[in-house]
């Protein structure tokens, strides 16, 4: 459990996190207030290793357009790994497990989630929880680092590509992640983060290139088979999964309804819900962080924690927090 000296979110007060009278409501438009970027960000400078990274893997995924790089194959791997990875590895471990403490799994499931997670090239678990944390401190304030107020495309993806000083490695890891960096396992993952997701790359790639000289193929045919499945079942993949995640930062703190007023601007958005297998209900996330049921009405599906209750039933998985309240029904 984490340490009581972190700054996990608390429970939101009693006022702010009451329930709507009417979630099919959605919050009142008109003139949406706008944000500074973070003190911390100003002047922008350009964090050139983040912005290499991604600018590089879209471009790789591009080359899933030439017909060279398709195979059906891959694009089945690609779009099975928006859940294998994104919603196991990133949903449920990284978010609902690691961040909020909304469950405990046993140790050799943990490893798989958190190698799942990893392969997403989301940042090492420990600074993916501190940075979630401390938005969580200030979310859509000043100083969460990545909320849509200031812009759409700074809260999708702008804020990874300036540099943050209050997100350098050692000054957010000891307010926001002690617990974290304190277990053995997690200072490996984060000393081993970039072998992890290479040697992903060559399990890709290999798996297509032995498979292909299995069925009697060619080196060259074994070589585009292989090129296949590294481009689609990496590239294209992860870069979904990123889209998918950031989608939660930037659409859902701008569009939906709200079953609980909370003092932030989240959002229930059924779209992003969908896409992220439940991280969408993002208003019933912030009135109630650490649950690990992010869909708090009957149609609200969560598809993560339909897999933490198998995980539940398989005793894989204890400790499951549940909602503290549930919304008036309609």
């Amino acid at each position: 459990m984490p340490d009581t000296n972190l700054a996990v979110p608390p429970a939101p007060p009693a006022a702010p996190g009451a329930p709507l009278p009417d979630a099919s409501v959605p919050a009142a438009t008109g003139a949406r207030r706008r944000l500074e970027r973070p003190t911390s960000a100003q002047p922008p400078r350009i964090l050139w290793s983040y912005a290499a990274a991604i600018g590089g893997y879209h471009l790789v995924a591009l080359l899933a357009f030439l017909p060279w790089f398709f195979s059906w194959t891959g694009v089945v791997l690609a779009f099975l790994g928006l859940y294998v990875f994104g919603t196991l590895g990133i949903n449920l471990y990284y978010h609902r497990l690691l961040t909020h403490r909304g469950l405990v799994v046993t140790r050799p499931v943990e490893v798989v989630l958190a190698i799942l997670g990893v392969c997403c090239a989301q940042d090492a678990p420990a600074r993916w929880v501190a940075v979630h944390r401390r938005h969580h401190e200030h979310s859509d304030e000043r100083p969460d680092p990545h909320s849509p107020l200031v812009s759409f495309f700074w809260g999708h993806v702008g804020w990874m590509l300036v540099e943050n000083e209050d997100l350098s490695r050692l000054g957010i890891y000891d307010r926001y992640a002690k617990d974290i960096v304190r277990d053995r396992f997690q200072r490996r993952l984060e000393r081993y983060y970039l072998p992890i997701n290479l040697a992903s790359w060559a399990v890709f790639y290999a798996a297509g290139f032995l498979a292909s000289l299995a069925m009697g193929g060619t080196w060259m045919e074994a070589m585009q088979f292989g090129a296949s499945l590294l481009v689609w079942g990496v590239f294209v993949r992860t870069v979904l999964v990123w889209h998918i995640t950031w989608s939660v930062n930037s659409l859902a703190h701008l569009w939906g309804y709200r079953n609980y007023e909370t003092e932030d601007d989240s959002r229930n958005n059924a779209f992003v819900a969908v896409i992220t297998s439940g991280e969408g209900w993002h208003n019933n996330h912030h009135a109630d962080p650490r649950s690990a049921a992010h869909g708090h009405r009957w149609y609200e599906w969560d598809g993560v924690f339909q897999a933490i209750r198998l995980l539940e039933r398989l005793g894989l998985a204890s400790n499951v927090v549940r909602p503290r309240a549930v919304p008036p029904a309609r």
